[in-house]
């Protein structure tokens, strides 16, 4: 039947709309590019890094392509973010990008910003509209511990090359970890107004590799809010839509920042997302312990109207929230670098 208005209403200019059996309509697609990163961020990863995915299970740039335009033509998708793994790892991504701007969606991209700088014009010229920026410090000797990688002066020129390419607002994201950034909280807002950027605190989740996440470090939001507040007023923005940030304003300036606060204070009331791995699974949730395989249907020569069906019933299937604040909490298999913010 949501097969059959979909086409119905397609007609007419206008996909029926991806909705869960909670009344949440889905907008906004999450691709991941390639689980592969080159960085090895301590509440990520491992030291030596993860058992990256063979090449040959990571979609190519057509089966990309063929979901997104299927997300956006019979789903009603609107926005889609790029993320990793690391995005820019991907080779040709300017090229797939300009494949995916034709389709209409607002493109968006989240990097660790380190091939930034070499790429931010083309990728503008492709189509991109903005990026997300990962910089939990300022310190060069603090990111190379945490990162296990001396490279944060190519962070600071990829932010900068970006905005200079007009992939703007940069938003910078930081997740405050108790004992080991939680003192730059101030001066991140601070960097982040000065260059015009827009500074984005994210609750700590379990989403490492390790399995090591420990709630007693996380900086919660009110800690965060509590901080900024005793340097400047912050009067509330609200939140965009169903946007996951909160932001605050900081009184008689332009200066914004935003809160992602993923564990205390949960928006899964109003998630419009939808998440697609590197290798062609699709999750109805960050926090999902089951997936659905779109590669085996695009791979077994399976229809568009499939593969829609598909997605519709993934959606269908979807909880009211993750539980990460219950009992009953499973922490996914996977990782957030093999997901994809």
């Amino acid at each position: 039947m949501a097969l059959l208005a979909s086409r119905t209403q397609q007609t007419h200019g206008a996909p029926a709309p991806l909705v869960d059996r909670f009344g949440r309509v889905h907008t906004d697609l999450r691709v991941s590019l390639t689980d592969r990163c080159n960085l090895r961020c301590t509440y990520c990863m491992p030291a030596e890094g993860l058992n990256w995915l063979p090449k040959a299970e990571v979609l190519g740039d057509d089966e990309i392509v063929r979901l997104a335009r299927i997300a956006v033509r019979d789903l009603g998708i609107r926005s889609i973010r790029l993320t990793g793994g690391e995005p820019l790892l991907r080779r040709g991504l300017p090229g797939l990008v300009a494949r995916l701007a034709e389709l209409g969606p607002e493109l968006s991209l989240t990097t660790n910003g380190i091939g930034l700088a070499r790429t931010a014009v083309d990728l503008k010229a492709a189509g991109l509209h903005r990026v997300n920026v990962s910089l939990d410090t300022l310190r060069a000797d603090r990111y190379a511990e945490i990162t296990r990688r001396d490279r944060i002066a190519d962070v600071f020129a990829g932010m900068a090359a970006a905005q200079a390419a007009g992939l703007a607002p940069v938003k910078v994201n930081a997740v405050p970890v108790r004992g080991v950034n939680d003192d730059e909280i101030l001066d991140l807002v601070e960097f982040a107004a000065g260059h015009g950027y827009r500074m984005r605190f994210i609750e700590s989740m379990p989403l490492d590799a390790q399995g090591a996440w420990d709630r007693s470090k996380m900086i919660t939001a009110d800690e965060l809010l509590e901080i900024l507040g005793q340097r400047w007023e912050l009067v509330p923005v609200g939140r965009h839509g169903n946007a996951p940030a909160e932001e605050w304003r900081i009184a008689d300036t332009e200066t914004v920042v935003g809160v992602i606060a993923s564990v205390t204070r949960p928006f899964c009331g109003g998630c419009d997302r939808v998440r697609l791995t590197a290798d062609g699974q699709l999750r109805n949730c960050l926090f999902a312990t089951h997936e659905s395989d779109l590669r085996a249907l695009l791979r077994g020569d399976a229809a568009d109207a499939a593969i829609e069906r598909a997605w519709r019933n993934t959606i269908a299937r979807k909880g009211p929230g993750h539980d990460i604040n219950s009992a009953d909490f499973v922490q996914p298999d996977r990782p957030m670098s093999a997901i994809g913010g």
